[in-house]
């Protein structure tokens, strides 16, 4: 039994899940099933629609680079974010970390370039004009010329060799990027189904202008990736990221909304390497407000007794996506 600030309040914990792994196998099996389902319909469609844009972003890039014909640090500099396109544009593509080391070049500089889209802003511009030469350099020296044929005749390309050397490459970026389209699908669609049976119950998810603080949040709303600050150990103040909180209609006095991080996995090999990440944030959420944290998971996929286990001793309960009704059983 939690007692909550308020004395004259108690609040017993009753497991939804966690308390029952007579239930596990049975629900481990339902959600790999809604999983797969819901994979076999998206992902095609997903994967087609990404590599649309993805083409015309590359002949963007192809553009920018003359054809791939001008690689000069100016060119990179003003345009950081093609980088990707041209690892993917040698023979045989090459991975961050590779052309890092080929092209002897800073590692933050790729991983600005690459994620930032942008040149650090700390780096000496002649230091900066030096490695983008490098890069350009080794890019033009692994350059595959059957896709880019006219590099190696000297004449430009037609519009045809151009759209199949982008369609191609963005095939290669697509195909390292699927794991995290379909990841960032999922969770959008996680959330998305979260909102709509609050919505049916009758919640309001939060304003723009509304405080934003678990703390503050009126009876009846939701808000979705909620920032908590929480007060570590050391004495530094961080703020964690939720996915989404809950003010319950009929909140429980000294009690925080309830807090809820989505979870989707595609196979049972990764979810036991995150799932102290879990147990570690739900720690921090004690230390900072006490034991009166309300903090679930929203579960679908892959995710084994293991994995479940390790969470339940832990405290930490959770949801089905494939029974999300039971959400009303926290109080919602």
């Amino acid at each position: 039994m939690h007692k909550s600030n308020n004395p004259d309040v108690e609040w017993r914990i009753v497991g939804v899940n966690l308390d029952k792994p007579e239930k596990w196998k049975s629900d481990i099996a339902e959600s790999v099933d809604f999983y797969n389902s819901w994979f076999l319909r998206f992902a095609p469609k997903a994967y087609r629609d990404t590599r649309v844009k993805t083409t015309k972003d590359v002949i963007s890039a192809l553009t920018k680079t003359a054809n791939l014909t001008s690689l000069e640090p100016s060119v990179l500099r003003q345009n950081p974010s093609i980088l990707p396109m041209l690892r993917m544009a040698t023979a045989p593509p090459i991975a961050r970390d590779r052309l890092i080391g080929l092209a002897q070049v800073s590692r933050s500089l790729v991983n600005e370039m690459e994620t930032r889209r942008r040149i650090p802003p700390k780096m000496r511009q002649n230091e900066v004009d030096d490695q983008l030469r490098s890069i350009g350099e080794v890019v033009m020296k692994l350059a595959d010329l059957d896709l880019f044929p006219w590099l190696g005749q000297g004449n430009p390309p037609t519009e045809k060799e151009v759209v199949r050397a982008a369609t191609v490459v963005a095939d290669r970026l697509c195909g390292a990027m699927t794991d995290p389209i379909i990841r960032n699908e999922q969770e959008r669609r996680q959330l998305s189904t979260i909102g709509a049976w609050l919505d049916a119950k009758g919640y309001s998810l939060i304003r723009p202008e509304d405080p934003r603080d678990i703390d503050k949040m009126k009876p009846g709303t939701y808000g979705f990736r909620v920032n908590v600050p929480v007060k570590l150990r050391t004495g530094t103040q961080v703020k964690i990221p939720i996915d989404v909180a809950i003010a319950p209609k009929n909140p429980i006095p000294g009690f925080l909304p309830l807090l809820i991080e989505a979870k989707s996995a595609g196979d049972f090999t990764n979810v036991n390497k995150r799932r102290k990440e879990e147990a570690m944030k739900v720690n921090q959420l004690r230390d900072s407000y006490g034991k009166n944290v309300r903090y679930i998971l929203f579960l679908c996929g892959y995710f084994d007794s293991g994995y479940l286990g390790y969470e339940a001793s832990e405290g930490i309960d959770w949801v089905w996506e494939h029974r999300i009704k039971e959400l009303s059983e926290f109080g919602v």
